[in-house]
């Protein structure tokens, strides 16, 4: 027990170094002799830390290289990546399809009859971009991913929605789409439902995969929208500032 928490202690001393900039991100850790003569602790704790820091993301042991430090902070394992609607919408295409697919074969009767409950939800909200319709949506993927009983499937799905719904660029394309044909976002989900309650991994499969070709071809026509409408805009700045704006002859 002692020497359990002696490795406690020794990662935590890493991890202030880490964060006071005395080994920044990318940088290389001291070898495990070294570091153990530095924090006065044996070699086997040094490694035992080591793995203690690794498990939570600080680390990275490169077996035959060394150890690296990855992020400044714990707080950094938790920062959000830098990606794009389209890229996001991608991955949630091929993650949560076969979250779909898994769920069929492990959904309980209760979360059937909440997907039905979510779906009615949805019907009854007249308004797509309401924060009320916003809520369904996630409800509704979200029930899907913890059906499947993997908590890592459900934590991937999770933070997916995060990046859904904390980076504003990402919101912003997901907006823009909430008017566009809201009754097949509805049929979407309903067919995801009820592929689910046949138990049809294959057809739960193919319809989430479906309800993601579809977000994907709005947030092109959206996409598309808003390029013409700022050609128009600058044409006709340029119309006003060139020909109305113009000095006559």
């Amino acid at each position: 027990m002692a020497e359990k928490r002696l490795y406690h202690s020794v990662a935590e001393r890493i991890k202030e170094l880490v964060q006071q900039g005395s080994f920044p991100p990318g940088s290389r850790l001291p070898g495990e002799r070294d570091l153990a003569e530095q924090l006065s602790v044996s070699r086997v704790t040094i490694r035992e830390a080591q793995i203690a820091l690794e498990a939570i993301g600080l680390l990275d042991i490169r077996v035959g290289s060394g150890v690296y430090v990855l992020r400044k902070s714990i707080d950094d394992v938790n920062a959000l990546p830098d990606v794009g609607a389209f890229e996001l919408t991608e991955a949630r295409s091929a993650i949560e399809s076969e979250a779909a697919a898994l769920a069929a074969t492990a959904i309980t009767d209760e979360e059937l009859d909440r997907l039905d409950e979510i779906v009615d939800r949805m019907a009854a909200d007249t308004d797509p971009a309401s924060p009320l319709e916003a809520d369904a949506d996630r409800d509704f993927h979200l029930t899907i991913a913890r059906a499947t009983k993997n908590k890592a499937m459900s934590e991937t799905i999770e933070r997916l929605w995060r990046i859904r719904t904390e980076k504003p660029e990402v919101r912003q394309a997901y907006d823009s789409i909430c008017e566009m044909n809201p009754r097949d976002r509805l049929k979407e989900h309903r067919d995801i439902s009820i592929a689910l309650r046949k138990r049809d991994p294959e057809r739960a499969r193919k319809a989430m995969r479906t309800h993601f070709k579809c977000i994907i071809e709005a947030m092109l026509s959206a996409t598309e929208a808003q390029a013409i409408e700022e050609a128009r805009r600058r044409t006709q700045e340029s119309r006003e500032r060139f020909l109305n704006g113009a000095p006559g002859h």
